[in-house]
């Protein structure tokens, strides 16, 4: 699956279809994800953003098509096998969790076990650099229960890093962040592309997915509105479209900026 650059699909997804009962959440997608590059999800609320992460990895199976990560088809991978292929970051989190930061991110390399005793040295540093990276490393022995909503969400990216996976699955990245900490982890995570990982994260924040994703996937009624680079595919009209919403798309240096003015009457 790679072209003479080296240059490969990581993840394909061939005419998939997926059903809550009677509703169609998604319907037949079909698109293509490269080595290394980070790809946002883009729409309303009830779009199928989340759908598609949780058929991705598993958690859901299509009612039709097929899905695939570096060549493997979804439908057949072991858990454990999913597991170090793709990491998975949700938008919640069980409260009353009782690992401390440390323990949370130790799970990480859980797929990696080959016996009992499985804290190698290697496991150690890939976790404390992470803990490092995302900056909890302060908080490794607070209980997930005792830390905020931000530092948490934190804790969840750096246990999705340690599991060293071809594709990174982020649901809300930004999340519970605070705007300086949005930037970081959001830098972080582009950082990793450079080993060839792939990272697919749905966000509201059409601004900071703007910034930092280098295709984004536009998601309306569980299809596909749009897809391509975010300066040629995020216009006031797709916005008006998607959203419902009368919108400024500013673009300045390489950057977009969205700035909503109202929603959109509609015609009675």
């Amino acid at each position: 699956m790679s072209d003479e650059n080296g240059n490969s699909v990581m993840i394909k997804i061939e005419g998939v279809r997926f059903s809550y009962g009677s509703v169609e959440a998604l319907r037949g997608l079909t698109i293509e994800g490269k080595r290394g590059q980070f790809i946002g999800l883009i729409g309303p609320n009830g779009s199928g953003k989340s759908t598609l992460l949780r058929c991705i990895n598993g958690i859901l199976k299509p009612n039709a098509g097929c899905i695939l990560v570096n060549g493997h088809d979804v439908r057949k991978m072991k858990i454990s096998e999913m597991a170090q292929m793709c990491s998975n970051v949700p938008t919640e989190f069980p409260d009353d969790f009782n690992l401390t930061v440390q323990d949370l991110v130790f799970t990480g390399r859980y797929p990696y076990v080959q016996a009992l005793w499985w804290e190698k040295k290697e496991d150690e540093d890939i976790v404390m650099k992470a803990l490092h990276d995302f900056q909890v490393h302060h908080l490794k022995d607070r209980k997930i229960s005792e830390i905020s909503s931000g530092e948490r969400q934190r804790a969840l990216l750096a246990k999705a890093v340690v599991q060293t996976p071809k594709v990174m699955l982020v649901d809300e990245p930004s999340a519970h962040l605070d705007l300086k900490h949005k930037l970081e982890s959001m830098e972080h995570l582009r950082s990793l592309l450079a080993n060839g990982i792939s990272i697919i994260a749905a966000s509201h924040d059409i601004n900071l997915l703007a910034k930092y994703c280098d295709k984004v996937i536009i998601l309306s009624k569980g299809e596909i509105v749009a897809f391509g680079d975010p300066n040629d595919v995020i216009t006031k009209d797709l916005i008006r479209e998607v959203y419902g919403v009368e919108a400024d798309v500013i673009r300045n240096n390489g950057s977009i900026f969205i700035i909503p003015k109202n929603t959109v009457k509609s015609e009675t």
